[in-house]
């Protein structure tokens, strides 16, 4: 369950990361912080994968 929340994390910090550089930066930062929050979202899509189909765990 944690792990997904940190996934949802990632997907958030991923879309405040795009609209910012977006709308305020130019250049070589822009591009640098856009290269983040891709690395983000596919770093949280690979957690949901593994997490969906990990099928449910014996507790």
């Amino acid at each position: 369950m944690w792990v997904s929340f940190i996934a949802m994390g990632l997907m958030f910090v991923s879309v405040i990361i795009t609209i910012f550089t977006k709308e305020k930066l130019r250049g070589v930062l822009r591009y640098s912080l856009l290269t983040i929050s891709f690395i983000c979202i596919i770093v949280s899509g690979l957690i949901v994968f593994l997490v969906t189909f990990s099928g449910p765990v014996p507790e």
